[in-house]
């Protein structure tokens, strides 16, 4: 924002220059750092999180039974839950307090699962979700924090694309390492011993180099109480900029999460015909595209200092990809590219995080970053049923062709509303020069003491 030099200028207004003027402008090696680590927990969750889904027959047989799908069930009810609290609880109680628990609680729960039996792998599955909620909010949160605010996008991103790598890393590698076929022969309670070892080594190393500070000031939150607790709810819930940025993020997630990851490959073998192998490969590139596009979408809207053109062009491609994904024939055009584009374009989903940080009051951050995971996971909890009970066939026969292109259409109709709503987010890029919404002005101007956030 620009520096206003006229002496009429409201209380209010000079607060939030005030903001402006003290928030990070160069990138410092130990925030780096700081930001780094959260990054790599962000990853290192993302392993644990995939590797249940390589070791099914060896839980089947240890557990008398698969009982996979309740257990993921379960974390992400717990993950979406604990959203909520942890955003609060880093805004409170700041990074250095919070992070690196979070972090031993996910080697804790390793180490409950590495036990072997089916309740000590139902609550160390959830305790992982009850500590993982801190990596990417976490990171969202030292970000937006000790990095200068013209990169807030892009490091978002760059987080996205790790948890992504970390994703794929849960999954190849741990399974060549417990395969019995394979060279290793590693038992998969080792796996989990040594994810345990990891984590805990992480977590110290993350609560030597968090910077020593304990949150915002205690004049933005009060004695800890109900009311305080609560209070920062009601100013993120209460922002209508907050559930526009939640529902679009949410809806442009869907593509990504619900129709590449879990139906692509059904939907090119069944209904385009190809083989298996061919379907899986075609559909593994969207996420390898996603890897490519969360860092570079976030590194342009820094770049131009705007975050809805980026957003909406990114929408725009996403929709096109995905019509030309469900209605153009194999052989038009290289399927591959297509899913690579849809991936890349899909970057444009996380261009939402940064903005629910900027239309909120910097006292508040963490609670918006846990809000904005906690509608990003509604929302695929609200649309994920919905798909699947679509992909189920009236019949015993297999869906056809038609009936899967009728299935995605809830998807594509998700990304034109997230283009529509769009349009009503307030621009909140620097160089969008766009004034802070009045209640944050308000509470700025009340607050005898002014941190920087962003």
């Amino acid at each position: 924002m620009p520096t206003i030099t006229e002496p009429a200028i409201p209380v209010s207004s000079m607060a939030t220059q005030s903001i402006d003027q003290a928030a990070p402008k160069n990138l410092e090696l130990l925030f780096f750092i700081a930001w780094l680590l959260c990054a790599v927990f962000y990853f290192f969750q993302y392993a644990v999180r995939s590797a249940p889904g390589v070791m099914q027959s060896e839980l089947t047989a240890a557990w008398g039974g698969n009982h996979i799908g309740a257990m993921i069930s379960a974390y992400y009810v717990a993950y979406a839950l604990m959203a909520l609290a942890a955003g609060v609880l880093l805004d409170r109680y700041g990074p250095r307090l919070t992070i690196p628990f979070g972090i031993a609680v996910v080697g804790a729960g390793c180490l409950i699962f590495a036990q072997g039996g089916e309740l000590a792998g139902m609550v160390g599955f959830v305790l992982q979700a009850i500590g993982a909620i801190f990596a990417f909010i976490g990171s969202s949160y030292v970000a937006a924090r000790y990095l200068p605010a013209r990169m807030l996008a892009m490091f978002i991103g760059f987080t996205q694309c790790l948890g992504m790598a970390g994703a794929a890393f849960g999954s190849k590698p741990v399974h060549m390492v417990i395969d019995p076929l394979g060279s290793y022969h590693v038992g998969w309670q080792s796996v989990w011993i040594v994810f345990a070892c990891i984590g805990f080594v992480l977590a110290i190393a993350t609560w030597f180099i968090m910077p020593h500070e304990k949150g915002d000031s205690p004049a933005h939150h009060g004695p800890l109480s109900v009311g305080s607790v609560i209070k920062p709810f009601r100013t993120v819930f209460g922002n209508v900029q907050s559930w526009l940025a939640g529902i679009v993020g949410g809806l442009l997630f869907l593509p990504t999460t619900i129709g590449a990851l879990v139906w692509a490959t059904s939907f090119l073998h069944g209904g385009e015909k190809m083989t298996m192998a061919a379907a899986a490969s075609d559909a593994s590139m969207v996420p390898i595209g996603w890897v490519i596009g969360c860092p570079l979408l976030g590194y342009i809207s820094d770049r131009i200092g705007r975050r809805k053109p980026v957003l909406i062009v990114g929408a725009l491609v996403m929709l096109a990809a995905g019509l030309s994904a469900i209605y153009i024939p194999v052989g038009v055009m290289p399927r591959f590219s297509v899913a690579l584009l849809l991936g890349i374009a899909s970057g444009a989903a996380m261009i939402p995080f940064s903005m629910m940080k900027e239309v909120n009051p910097s006292e508040v951050k963490g609670t918006a970053a846990g809000v904005m995971n906690f509608l990003v996971f509604v929302t695929t909890g609200i649309v994920s049923p919905f798909i699947s009970r679509l992909m189920v066939p009236n019949q015993a026969l297999p869906l056809t062709l038609h009936e899967f292109q009728t299935a995605f259409l809830p998807l594509v109709a998700g990304v034109v509303v997230a283009i529509i709503l769009s349009l009503f987010l307030r621009e909140t890029g620097t160089s969008g020069a766009a004034r802070p919404a009045p209640g944050r002005v308000a509470k700025l101007a009340e607050s005898p003491v002014v941190h920087s956030s962003m």
